[in-house]
């Protein structure tokens, strides 16, 4: 497993590669992913700059969670780049084209991997990859 399951840890490797590449130190292949979707959100900068790995983020309070929200981002790109689930690329592609932008088509695909997500942590079960690709499917056209 790449990450550990302490947030503050996983927090704390953010913290760092962004640090670091900032810098111009050298960087792991892993911290590079980590820094350049960083780099991709300027409106976290500071959070990361600055923040506490500890602070809460509450949907209830209306907030979200950064850490998260990137951390989706790297999770769509080890999909594409591994073609998992198999037809993943593709939908990339598409919604790349759509858009014009990988950035606006990955926020549109956090979306769909998020309510995946949340359904099978509701079911206890795995992700459901063929409903997953339908969404990215319907929004691809």
């Amino acid at each position: 497993m790449i990450f550990g399951q302490d947030r503050n840890e996983l927090r704390q490797m953010y913290k760092d590669a962004w640090r670091k590449q900032q810098a111009g130190e050298v960087v792991t292949p892993l911290e590079l992913q980590i820094a350049t979707v960083v780099a991709e959100h300027p409106e976290y900068h500071d959070l990361i700059e600055t923040g506490s790995t500890e602070q809460d983020f509450t949907p209830d309070g209306g907030q979200t969670n950064p850490y998260l929200h990137m951390g989706l981002h790297l999770a769509i790109r080890e999909q594409v780049s591994t073609n998992r689930p198999a037809g993943i690329t593709d939908m990339h592609r598409r919604l790349c084209e759509k858009h014009g932008d990988h950035h606006a088509a990955e926020h549109q695909m956090i979306e769909c991997l998020a309510e995946s997500l949340w359904e099978a942590q509701n079911r206890n079960a795995m992700p459901d990859e063929q409903a997953y690709l339908e969404r990215l499917r319907r929004l691809a056209g």
